[in-house]
Protein backbone atom coordinates (compact mmCIF):
# COMPACT_ATOMS: atom_id res chain seq x y z
CA UNK A 1 0.00 0.00 0.00
CA UNK A 2 3.00 2.59 0.85
CA UNK A 3 4.78 1.45 -2.65
CA UNK A 4 1.15 2.86 -4.61
CA UNK A 5 1.27 5.90 -2.52
CA UNK A 6 4.42 6.36 -3.66
CA UNK A 7 4.14 5.76 -6.92
CA UNK A 8 0.54 7.76 -6.98
CA UNK A 9 3.30 11.06 -5.77
CA UNK A 10 6.03 11.02 -8.31
CA UNK A 11 3.10 10.22 -11.24
CA UNK A 12 1.79 13.59 -9.83
CA UNK A 13 4.93 15.19 -9.32
CA UNK A 14 6.02 14.06 -13.46
CA UNK A 15 2.69 16.23 -14.54
CA UNK A 16 3.12 19.06 -12.18
CA UNK A 17 6.57 19.33 -14.10
CA UNK A 18 5.57 18.36 -17.23
CA UNK A 19 2.71 21.09 -16.94
CA UNK A 20 5.53 23.35 -16.08
CA UNK A 21 7.98 22.66 -18.64
CA UNK A 22 5.11 23.12 -21.01
CA UNK A 23 3.87 26.69 -20.14
CA UNK A 24 7.55 27.73 -20.04
CA UNK A 25 8.08 26.60 -23.71
CA UNK A 26 5.09 28.78 -24.88
CA UNK A 27 6.05 31.78 -23.06
CA UNK A 28 9.30 31.16 -24.42
CA UNK A 29 7.54 30.38 -27.66
CA UNK A 30 5.74 33.51 -27.50
CA UNK A 31 8.47 35.88 -26.53
CA UNK A 32 10.68 34.59 -29.34
CA UNK A 33 7.83 35.39 -31.59
CA UNK A 34 8.04 38.74 -30.45
CA UNK A 35 11.68 39.12 -31.00
CA UNK A 36 11.62 37.82 -34.62
CA UNK A 37 8.93 40.64 -35.17
CA UNK A 38 11.19 43.28 -33.34
CA UNK A 39 14.36 41.98 -35.33
CA UNK A 40 12.42 42.53 -38.61
CA UNK A 41 12.03 46.33 -37.64
CA UNK A 42 15.57 46.72 -38.30
CA UNK A 43 17.43 46.53 -34.90
CA UNK A 44 20.13 44.30 -36.16
CA UNK A 45 20.07 42.01 -32.98
CA UNK A 46 17.59 39.04 -31.84
CA UNK A 47 16.54 40.41 -28.07
CA UNK A 48 15.84 37.24 -26.13
CA UNK A 49 15.56 38.01 -22.53
CA UNK A 50 12.79 40.31 -21.18
CA UNK A 51 15.05 43.34 -20.73
CA UNK A 52 16.75 43.35 -24.47
CA UNK A 53 12.54 43.27 -25.62
CA UNK A 54 12.00 46.10 -23.13
CA UNK A 55 15.26 47.55 -24.70
CA UNK A 56 14.12 47.18 -28.28
CA UNK A 57 10.81 48.61 -27.80
CA UNK A 58 11.94 51.39 -26.08
CA UNK A 59 14.50 52.30 -29.43
CA UNK A 60 11.83 51.59 -31.72
CA UNK A 61 8.95 53.16 -30.41
CA UNK A 62 10.61 56.91 -31.64
CA UNK A 63 10.63 55.11 -35.31
CA UNK A 64 7.10 53.94 -34.96
CA UNK A 65 5.72 57.39 -33.83
CA UNK A 66 7.80 58.73 -36.41
CA UNK A 67 5.74 56.49 -38.86
CA UNK A 68 2.62 57.36 -37.86
CA UNK A 69 3.46 61.13 -38.15
CA UNK A 70 5.10 60.32 -41.65
CA UNK A 71 1.47 58.37 -42.24
CA UNK A 72 -0.76 61.39 -40.94
CA UNK A 73 1.09 64.14 -43.13
CA UNK A 74 1.10 61.67 -46.42
CA UNK A 75 -3.04 62.03 -46.19
CA UNK A 76 -2.90 65.23 -45.39
CA UNK A 77 -0.62 65.58 -48.70
CA UNK A 78 -2.69 63.42 -50.74
CA UNK A 79 -6.15 65.34 -50.23
CA UNK A 80 -4.29 69.15 -50.57
CA UNK A 81 -3.31 67.61 -54.00
CA UNK A 82 -6.66 66.27 -54.65
CA UNK A 83 -8.43 69.72 -53.79
CA UNK A 84 -6.01 71.37 -56.32
CA UNK A 85 -6.63 68.96 -59.33
CA UNK A 86 -10.51 69.38 -58.74
CA UNK A 87 -10.22 73.01 -58.58
CA UNK A 88 -8.72 72.69 -61.88
CA UNK A 89 -11.53 70.25 -63.05
CA UNK A 90 -9.28 67.30 -63.38
CA UNK A 91 -11.29 65.40 -61.61
CA UNK A 92 -10.41 62.06 -62.93
CA UNK A 93 -7.43 62.55 -61.01
CA UNK A 94 -8.52 64.22 -58.18
CA UNK A 95 -10.81 61.12 -57.38
CA UNK A 96 -7.85 59.08 -57.20
CA UNK A 97 -5.85 61.09 -55.13
CA UNK A 98 -8.99 61.20 -52.48
CA UNK A 99 -8.94 57.45 -52.67
CA UNK A 100 -4.93 57.37 -51.72
CA UNK A 101 -6.35 59.99 -48.68
CA UNK A 102 -8.74 58.04 -47.70
CA UNK A 103 -6.36 55.05 -47.30
CA UNK A 104 -4.78 57.40 -44.67
CA UNK A 105 -7.53 59.31 -43.32
CA UNK A 106 -10.39 57.02 -43.81
CA UNK A 107 -12.80 58.96 -41.08
CA UNK A 108 -13.20 62.13 -42.38
CA UNK A 109 -16.16 62.98 -43.78
CA UNK A 110 -14.82 65.97 -46.34
CA UNK A 111 -12.97 63.58 -48.23
CA UNK A 112 -15.54 61.59 -48.82
CA UNK A 113 -17.78 64.27 -49.75
CA UNK A 114 -14.90 65.74 -52.25
CA UNK A 115 -14.90 61.94 -53.75
CA UNK A 116 -18.52 62.24 -53.98
CA UNK A 117 -18.86 65.65 -55.86
CA UNK A 118 -15.96 64.34 -58.47
CA UNK A 119 -17.53 60.79 -58.84
CA UNK A 120 -20.53 62.44 -60.14
CA UNK A 121 -19.15 65.00 -62.18
CA UNK A 122 -17.30 62.75 -63.91
CA UNK A 123 -20.64 60.18 -64.33
CA UNK A 124 -22.42 63.19 -66.28
CA UNK A 125 -19.27 63.25 -68.69
CA UNK A 126 -20.78 60.30 -70.15
CA UNK A 127 -23.63 60.73 -72.56
CA UNK A 128 -26.71 58.49 -72.72
CA UNK A 129 -27.03 57.10 -75.91
CA UNK A 130 -30.56 55.40 -76.86
CA UNK A 131 -30.12 51.76 -76.31
CA UNK A 132 -26.80 51.37 -74.92
CA UNK A 133 -25.82 50.70 -71.66
CA UNK A 134 -24.35 53.11 -69.71
CA UNK A 135 -22.60 51.05 -67.30
CA UNK A 136 -19.44 53.60 -66.40
CA UNK A 137 -22.08 56.09 -65.44
CA UNK A 138 -24.01 54.49 -63.13
CA UNK A 139 -20.89 53.13 -61.50
CA UNK A 140 -19.84 56.29 -61.36
CA UNK A 141 -22.90 57.74 -59.92
CA UNK A 142 -23.34 54.97 -57.44
CA UNK A 143 -19.95 55.83 -56.28
CA UNK A 144 -21.32 59.55 -55.61
CA UNK A 145 -24.04 58.33 -53.51
CA UNK A 146 -22.20 55.87 -51.34
CA UNK A 147 -19.63 58.70 -50.85
CA UNK A 148 -21.80 61.50 -49.35
CA UNK A 149 -23.94 58.74 -47.31
CA UNK A 150 -20.51 58.11 -45.53
CA UNK A 151 -19.75 61.56 -45.32
CA UNK A 152 -23.39 61.52 -43.43
CA UNK A 153 -22.39 58.57 -41.48
CA UNK A 154 -19.59 60.31 -40.04
CA UNK A 155 -21.16 63.70 -39.33
CA UNK A 156 -24.42 63.40 -39.28
CA UNK A 157 -25.01 67.31 -39.12
CA UNK A 158 -22.54 67.98 -42.26
CA UNK A 159 -24.66 69.40 -44.65
CA UNK A 160 -22.93 69.55 -47.60
CA UNK A 161 -23.19 65.82 -48.33
CA UNK A 162 -26.84 65.56 -47.86
CA UNK A 163 -27.68 68.78 -50.24
CA UNK A 164 -25.21 67.29 -52.71
CA UNK A 165 -27.23 63.79 -52.22
CA UNK A 166 -30.58 65.64 -52.80
CA UNK A 167 -29.38 66.69 -56.04
CA UNK A 168 -28.29 63.12 -57.04
CA UNK A 169 -31.63 61.89 -56.04
CA UNK A 170 -33.43 64.19 -57.38
CA UNK A 171 -31.89 65.50 -60.84
CA UNK A 172 -30.00 62.44 -61.55
CA UNK A 173 -31.50 59.04 -60.40
CA UNK A 174 -35.15 60.25 -60.29
CA UNK A 175 -35.44 59.11 -56.91
CA UNK A 176 -36.84 62.26 -55.07
CA UNK A 177 -38.67 59.94 -52.09
CA UNK A 178 -34.74 59.50 -51.20
CA UNK A 179 -34.11 62.76 -51.27
CA UNK A 180 -36.77 64.16 -49.12
CA UNK A 181 -35.54 63.08 -45.30
CA UNK A 182 -31.60 64.31 -46.05
CA UNK A 183 -32.91 67.85 -47.60
CA UNK A 184 -35.66 68.24 -44.52
CA UNK A 185 -32.74 67.45 -42.40
CA UNK A 186 -30.97 70.36 -44.06
CA UNK A 187 -33.52 72.59 -43.79
CA UNK A 188 -33.63 71.57 -39.66
CA UNK A 189 -30.51 72.51 -38.99
CA UNK A 190 -30.34 75.51 -41.69
CA UNK A 191 -33.96 76.72 -41.60
CA UNK A 192 -33.14 79.75 -44.54
CA UNK A 193 -31.43 77.50 -46.91
CA UNK A 194 -33.37 78.62 -50.46
CA UNK A 195 -30.89 76.34 -52.56
CA UNK A 196 -32.45 73.41 -50.69
CA UNK A 197 -35.20 74.80 -50.74
CA UNK A 198 -35.80 74.81 -54.61
CA UNK A 199 -34.26 71.10 -54.61
CA UNK A 200 -37.01 69.97 -52.12
CA UNK A 201 -39.81 71.71 -53.51
CA UNK A 202 -38.64 69.74 -57.10
CA UNK A 203 -39.06 66.55 -55.00
CA UNK A 204 -42.25 67.45 -53.80
CA UNK A 205 -43.41 68.39 -57.77
CA UNK A 206 -41.95 64.95 -58.75
CA UNK A 207 -44.30 63.42 -56.25
CA UNK A 208 -47.15 65.42 -57.43
CA UNK A 209 -46.63 67.07 -53.62
CA UNK A 210 -48.19 70.31 -55.66
CA UNK A 211 -49.34 71.96 -52.11
CA UNK A 212 -45.95 71.32 -50.32
CA UNK A 213 -44.28 72.70 -52.82
CA UNK A 214 -46.03 75.84 -53.64
CA UNK A 215 -45.55 76.42 -50.14
CA UNK A 216 -41.79 76.42 -50.34
CA UNK A 217 -41.94 78.73 -53.76
CA UNK A 218 -43.87 81.10 -51.16
CA UNK A 219 -41.46 80.57 -48.59
CA UNK A 220 -38.65 81.55 -50.96
CA UNK A 221 -40.18 84.42 -52.20
CA UNK A 222 -40.58 85.64 -48.72
CA UNK A 223 -37.24 85.30 -46.96
CA UNK A 224 -34.60 85.30 -50.16
CA UNK A 225 -32.66 88.62 -50.71
CA UNK A 226 -31.78 87.10 -54.24
CA UNK A 227 -33.95 89.05 -56.70
CA UNK A 228 -33.94 86.26 -59.38
CA UNK A 229 -34.30 83.39 -57.20
CA UNK A 230 -37.56 85.01 -55.75
CA UNK A 231 -38.64 85.33 -59.80
CA UNK A 232 -37.88 81.65 -59.90
CA UNK A 233 -40.06 81.03 -57.30
CA UNK A 234 -42.88 82.86 -58.33
CA UNK A 235 -42.62 81.42 -61.81
CA UNK A 236 -42.45 77.65 -60.40
CA UNK A 237 -45.19 78.53 -57.94
CA UNK A 238 -47.55 79.61 -61.19
CA UNK A 239 -46.55 76.79 -63.57
CA UNK A 240 -47.65 74.19 -60.45
CA UNK A 241 -50.77 76.74 -59.94
CA UNK A 242 -51.48 75.98 -63.95
CA UNK A 243 -51.40 72.61 -63.73
CA UNK A 244 -53.23 71.92 -60.68
CA UNK A 245 -56.05 73.60 -62.29
CA UNK A 246 -55.86 72.47 -65.69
Amino acid sequence: MKNKFIVLIVVVLVIVIGFSLASRFQKSRAQGELAKQIFALGSGVTPVTIEELKASIAAHEKQMELYVETAARTGIYWKILAARLSDRGLHGEALEALHRAIYYIPEDPALHYSAGISAGILAKSFHVFPGRENIERDQYFSFAEQAFLRAIELDNRYLRPRYSLGVLYVFELYMPEEAIPHLERCLEISRNDVDTMFVLARAFYMLQRFQDAIDLYDRITIISGDEQKRIDAQNNRQLILEQMNG
